[in-house]
């Protein structure tokens, strides 16, 4: 058999013969195969020598390094003081501390519930935008509320849905650095995942003996007596207080000796105005009503957007409770007395602040 020729790859497959040129490693390339390695042509690997060789010298194959550039701590601290204002850096590290408590479990429940350290790193500053710049809350009396030890602060109650509580416990909280623990209906707690959030928030049941037992505890208290019926009084009925139920914040705040804080809210009943009220499907579903306004449902989820009126709060001179006799608390006619004097107080602050109010929205 004749012998198979081999012809090497090169122009038109003859032999011996290639592009005509010849290649030379740039020096880029020969600083990155480093010393004692032999470079071939372009396109050929390089070739190391023999691994026992590179034993021997004391080193393997060489690597390239590459040298990581410096983190530029200069500008993420700017990067944070754009995003979260000029106590950035204190607040990135107060949501770290956070975050670590939760995932650790550092963290404590009152008997009622209570979170306090959720409420003041994440259900307050959820809140706060709403309160300052939605509806531009002006804040009147608060020197009213003591320093320190338990009051009750009792407010009127309105506007389709409860957001005047909610806003009621960022200008307490806001003011004077205190929780203001507030007594909510049954039917908030019986609601999935509300119930549990109000909870964690510092809400509790309304009722007279868990009430007791928060200002005994030495706590700032709040409770809109109106309930149901002032949230969802029809539009046409605004700022016109309903009743007061039968006095039982007032005997409370009588066995427990502390006092009474009108609290005048003008503003929240103009976010969602009640022109209508689906009462067939309320009963349906077990609801004290289901809303009809200028833009729900007809709008949709945009329907639920409140109104950015503008809201006056005023918190009264306090009226004592301390200098009722023994038993005053089981007297019908003098707790009467007493809660009606506080709705008359807090309905004649509400017709001298919509006197002063330019308007609805400014």
């Amino acid at each position: 058999m004749v012998d198979a020729e081999v012809i090497p790859i090169g122009a038109g497959g003859r032999p011996g013969r290639g592009s005509g040129r010849r290649t030379t490693p740039s020096a880029a390339a020969r600083a990155l195969a480093g010393p004692g390695t032999r470079l071939k042509k372009k396109g050929k690997r390089p070739v190391e020598p023999p691994v026992a060789e590179q034993v021997e010298a004391g080193a393997g194959p060489q690597v390239p390094v590459v040298e990581a550039a410096p983190l530029d701590f200069a500008g993420l601290e700017r990067v944070v003081r754009e995003l979260f204002g000029e106590d950035g850096e204190r607040r990135v590290a107060e949501w770290l501390a956070f975050l670590r408590r939760r995932v650790s479990g550092e963290y404590e429940l009152d008997e009622f519930g209570y979170d306090s350290d959720l409420t003041d790193q994440v259900l307050l500053p959820m809140l706060r935008p709403m309160v300052e710049k939605w509806f531009r809350v002006e804040v009147r009396g608060i020197e009213n509320i003591p320093d320190t030890g338990s009051a009750l602060v009792v407010a009127n109650h309105s506007g389709t849905m409860p957001l005047d509580g909610l806003v009621t416990q960022v200008v307490v909280a806001d003011h004077t650095n205190r929780p203001l623990r507030t007594l909510a209906a049954d039917l908030v707690f019986q609601t999935p995942f509300v119930g549990e959030l109000a909870r964690k928030g510092g809400a509790t049941l309304a009722s007279n003996d868990d009430a007791e037992r928060l200002l005994r505890q030495g706590n700032l208290v709040g409770v809109w007596p109106e309930g149901f019926k002032g949230l969802g009084k029809p539009f046409s009925e605004r700022y016109k207080l309903q009743r007061f139920g039968r006095g039982g914040f007032v005997s409370a705040a009588m066995r427990t000796g502390v006092p009474i804080i009108p609290c005048s809210i003008v503003g929240a009943e103009e976010i969602y105005p009640l022109v209508g009220n689906i009462a067939s499907l309320a009963r349906l579903l077990g609801v004290p009503y289901i809303p009809i306004t200028p833009f729900f449902p007809l709008l949709g989820p945009l329907g639920l957007i409140p109104l950015p009126s503008k809201w006056l709060i005023e918190f009264g001179e306090p009226i004592r409770t301390d200098d009722f006799p023994d038993g005053a608390a089981d007297d019908p006619m003098l707790v009467f007395n007493v809660t009606d004097q506080v709705r008359e107080t807090i309905q004649q602050t509400l017709y001298t602040l919509l006197m002063q109010r330019r308007s609805v929205f400014f």
